[in-house]
C-alpha cells in the first residue's frame, strides 16, 4: 500500500510539472505580450492625457529602466552619445588634445592640462593660458562642457583662439588644427633599476598590444631582466587585444579564453596565432580591485598558464563580454553576449552584483560557494569573483582628509595657481616640494571648501546624529560635548597632520603642469609603497 502511495506521488509530482510546464509562456509570447501591453498604454495617454506627453524623455526613460534590470554593462547609446561613447570605449576623439578649467562662467576658459606632442602642445598652448574666445565667440557666459564642446570638432578643420598669456598677459590669435587625439593606453614604459622593466597600461584600445609588444622590446635592449606590468585601476576594453598581450609570453598556438552564451555561436575558444617575444621573461602583473575585464582575462589567463606572478589585490570581477548592436535611427545597444572563462575554466565574474564592496569590486565570498582549478602546473585557483593574486600586497590607505583635499580638486587648483607664480622650475629629477613649498598650499588650502573632519569627527557625527534621532543625546550632553571638543580640529592643523600623504599628489600634479603626464607617473612611483613591496616578493 505504501508502495502504491509513493508511486501515485510521484505520479502526480510529474503530471503537475508537465502542466507547469505546458502554461509556461515562451520567451517569444511574454516579449509579445508586454510589447502590446505598452503600446496600449502608449496609445491611451497619447488619446487622454491631459497635459502635453514628453515623449521623447519618457521612452528613453522607459528604455533605460528596461535595461537597467540587466547587467551594468548593457546600455542604449543613441546617435547624439555616440562621440561620447567613442571617447569612454576607444579613448579617442576630435579636439585639440588639451583638459581645460573653468572656474566661474562668466571667466575665461583655463588650460590646465595640455597632452605631450597634441595639437595645443605643438601650437605653444600651456598651462594657465586663458582662452578669451572660441572662432570670434566670448568665452564669457559658456559653461565648461559648452566650451569644450566648441574646441572639439572634425579632424583637420581649424579652431582659431583669442588667448591671455599666463606670464606675459599679451593677447593673441592662435590658430590650431584640430585632430583625432587618441589618450594613449600606455602612459609610461621605463626601466626601474638596471634589470627591471616597467610599464603602466591603463586601457585596452586597439593596437595597445602592438604598443606593449614594442615597449619590452625597447625595455629588453635597455638590460630589462624582469617585467613589472602594472594593470592597476585598468578598467579593460577590447577582449582581442588582451589575447595578443597574452600572445607575447606564451606559446603560439596556446588556448587563453574561452567565451560561452545563451547560442551555439557564442561559444568559442580563442588560442594565440602570433609568434611570442619571450616566453622565459619573469613577468610580474600588478592587479587591485579597479582591474577589470580585459585586465581581468590578462592576469587571469598567464595566471593559469603559469607564466606571470599576480600581485597586488583581488580584482574587478567583470567575466562578461559586450557586443555591439545597430539600432534604428544611428543608435546602438552595448550588450553582453557572453561570460569568458581563463585557461583552468575559471569565471572571473562576480557569483551575484549585490556580493559587492562600495567600489563596485567583488565582496568577501566563501571558498563554500567557489569551485577549484588547476593551474598549468597543478596549482589551485578559484572562481567567484576576480582574479585573487599569489601574492597579496599592501594597499594603501589615505585619511579621510586626503580623499576631500583631492577629490574637491585643491591639489589641481592649487598646481595652477603655482605655474602662474612659477614660470621656470628646477629640473624634474630634482624638483621636490620643500617644507615652505608646503607652508604655501597650507595658505592656499585653508581657504577653501572642504571637508576636513578626521575619520573619527565623521563617525562621532554620525553616532550624534543618531543618539539625537533616539532621543537620547541630551542625557549625554556633558560626555558628548567634551568629546566633540577633543575631536574639533582646525583646517591648518589638520592640513599638516595629512602633510607626508598630501605632498606626492600635490608633487604629481606640479609635475604634470610642466613635463606632461608621463612625468606625473614617474611621481608617483617615487611613492609607490606597493610597488617597492612587490620587488622584494618571490616570484613563482
Amino acid at each position: 500500500m505504501k508502495r502504491h502511495i509513493i508511486t501515485f506521488a510521484l505520479a502526480l509530482a510529474v503530471g503537475v510539472s508537465l502542466v507547469a510546464q505546458e502554461k509556461t509562456p515562451s520567451k517569444g509570447f511574454t516579449i509579445g505580450k508586454w510589447i502590446e501591453v505598452q503600446n496600449a498604454i502608449r496609445y491611451e495617454l497619447n488619446r487622454s492625457y491631459v497635459d502635453t506627453l514628453p515623449v521623447a524623455r519618457m521612452e528613453r526613460a522607459a528604455v533605460d529602466a528596461l535595461l537597467e534590470n540587466l547587467d551594468p554593462y548593457t546600455v542604449y547609446v543613441p546617435e547624439e552619445e555616440q562621440e561620447d561613447f567613442t571617447m569612454m570605449i576607444g579613448k579617442t576623439y576630435g579636439g585639440i588634445g588639451a583638459i581645460i578649467y573653468k572656474p566661474e562662467k562668466d571667466g575665461n576658459v583655463i588650460i590646465n592640462e595640455p597632452y605631450a606632442g597634441s595639437p595645443a602642445a605643438r601650437a605653444g598652448l600651456r598651462c594657465g593660458d586663458e582662452i578669451m574666445a572660441i572662432d570670434g565667440e566670448t568665452t564669457h557666459g559658456l559653461t565648461s562642457q559648452e566650451s569644450s564642446d566648441k574646441m572639439r570638432g572634425k579632424p583637420g578643420t581649424q579652431v582659431v583662439f583669442k588667448i591671455k598669456r599666463v606670464y606675459s598677459g599679451k593677447e593673441e590669435d592662435v590658430t590650431v588644427t584640430r585632430e583625432r587625439i587618441h589618450l594613449p593606453d600606455i602612459e609610461y614604459a621605463g626601466m626601474l633599476n638596471d634589470t627591471t622593466g616597467y610599464i603602466y597600461q591603463s586601457g585596452f584600445t586597439e593596437g595597445v598590444s602592438t604598443a606593449v609588444r614594442e615597449n619590452v622590446l625597447k625595455l629588453k635592449e635597455q638590460g630589462m631582466k624582469k617585467l613589472v606590468f602594472d594593470l592597476r585601476g585598468n578598467g579593460g576594453g577590447l577582449m582581442q587585444e588582451a589575447i595578443k598581450i597574452i600572445s607575447l609570453f606564451v606559446p603560439k598556438g596556446s588556448m587563453v579564453l574561452s567565451s560561452k552564451g545563451n547560442t551555439p555561436e557564442s561559444e568559442e575558444k580563442f588560442y594565440t596565432t602570433l609568434d611570442p617575444i619571450d616566453t622565459e621573461l619573469p613577468i610580474v602583473v600588478l592587479v587591485d580591485s579597479g582591474s577589470a575585464s580585459a585586465s581581468e582575462i590578462v592576469a587571469g589567463g598567464l595566471q593559469d598558464l603559469d607564466r606571470a606572478t599576480i600581485m597586488g589585490r583581488r580584482t574587478f570581477g567583470k567575466g562578461l563580454v559586450q557586443g555591439i548592436r545597430p539600432l534604428p535611427y544611428n543608435g546602438q545597444l552595448k550588450i553582453t553576449v557572453a561570460k569568458y572563462y581563463t585557461p583552468s575554466g575559471r569565471c572571473v565574474q562576480a557569483i551575484d552584483y549585490a556580493s559587492r564592496n562600495e567600489d563596485g569590486s567583488v565582496g568577501h565570498i566563501p571558498d563554500s560557494l567557489t569551485h577549484e582549478f588547476k593551474t598549468a602546473h597543478g596549482r589551485t585557483v578559484r572562481d567567484g569573483g576576480g582574479i585573487t593574486p599569489d601574492e597579496v600586497l599592501t594597499a594603501k590607505e589615505y585619511g579621510r582628509l586626503v580623499y576631500s583635499v583631492v577629490l574637491n580638486g585643491i591639489t589641481d587648483q592649487y598646481a595652477l595657481d603655482y605655474v602662474r607664480r612659477h614660470e621656470t622650475v628646477p629640473a624634474f629629477e630634482d624638483f621636490h616640494f620643500t617644507d615652505e613649498d608646503y607652508k604655501d598650499f597650507v595658505a592656499f588650502a585653508k581657504d577653501k571648501k572642504f571637508d576636513y573632519r578626521s575619520d573619527a569627527k565623521a563617525s562621532f557625527d554620525a553616532m550624534k546624529r543618531q543618539l539625537e534621532k533616539d532621543g537620547i543625546a541630551d542625557t549625554m550632553k556633558e560626555q558628548l560635548d567634551a568629546m566633540e571638543k577633543a575631536l574639533e580640529m582646525d583646517k591648518e592643523t589638520f592640513l599638516y597632520i595629512e602633510k607626508d600623504e598630501l605632498i606626492p599628489f600635490i608633487e604629481e600634479e606640479i609635475a604634470v603642469r610642466y613635463w606632461f603626464q608621463e612625468a606625473g607617473i614617474k611621481v608617483r612611483l617615487r611613492y609607490d609603497d606597493q610597488l617597492k613591496e612587490a620587488l622584494t616578493r618571490p616570484l613563482i
